[in-house]
């Protein structure tokens, strides 16, 4: 029995010590934060101030409640600009070299000299031809031959990729959109790679 209690205790001594821990002053912090990025460019120093949709993400670890998470929904809903056109898809081709570009929003990328990439395979697999790609978002293999270019499908995810936390509140993904990373134009790009039967996610 003893290495059963010994296995055991090892597993519970580690979850009895992070309750233990002091909770992490929230100033104590943001100073830590400005202060390990004093030379960053003035236009990018506004990232480092967490919004009120990442305060509360963090403060829960990304588990809000079930209010919490109507509310972030309803409030980054209201973030999203659509098109003027009311047109949600643009050229895939425009959209894949977009999703293979990383640059953008890095020290090294100022002053800016190219639009700023989705840097997509960081995150989905989307072609079969891609022999590397990260994991942390599910495979985007075959999304519109799966989900077709019905209108609402196609708003649906535009919406996903400008602000995805207005579809799943604390969502790991980048809101695109409302942080200005990326314009209506090159979001619409995005949508055609992922929706458009020619293209090679489709394939």
């Amino acid at each position: 029995m003893k290495p059963i209690v010994l296995a055991l205790a090892a597993l519970v001594a580690p979850a009895a010590l992070a309750a233990d821990q002091p909770a992490v002053d929230p100033a104590r912090v943001e100073a830590t934060v400005k202060a390990a990025f004093r030379s960053a460019p003035p236009d990018w120093q506004p990232r480092l101030i967490p919004d009120e949709t990442l305060k509360e993400c963090s403060a829960t670890d990304n588990s809000p409640t079930a209010a919490q998470f109507e509310a972030i929904q309803k409030r980054e809903a209201a973030t999203i600009r659509y098109p003027d056109d009311g047109n949600f898809v643009g050229d895939w081709k425009k959209g894949e070299r977009l999703a293979q570009s990383g640059y953008g929003l890095r020290f090294t990328d100022y002053p800016p000299r190219n639009p700023n990439g989705g840097n997509c395979f960081a995150c989905h697999q989307m072609t079969r031809q891609e022999v590397s790609y990260g994991t942390i978002g599910p495979s985007l293999l075959g999304y519109g031959k799966a989900r077709g270019t019905a209108p609402e499908a196609l708003k649906t995810v535009y919406e996903k990729i400008y602000n995805p936390h207005a579809t799943f509140a604390c969502s790991l993904m980048p809101r695109f959109g409302t942080n200005k990373v990326l314009t209506v134009e090159q979001i619409k790009d995005l949508v055609a790679l992922l929706m458009d039967p020619a293209s090679p996610v489709n394939q």
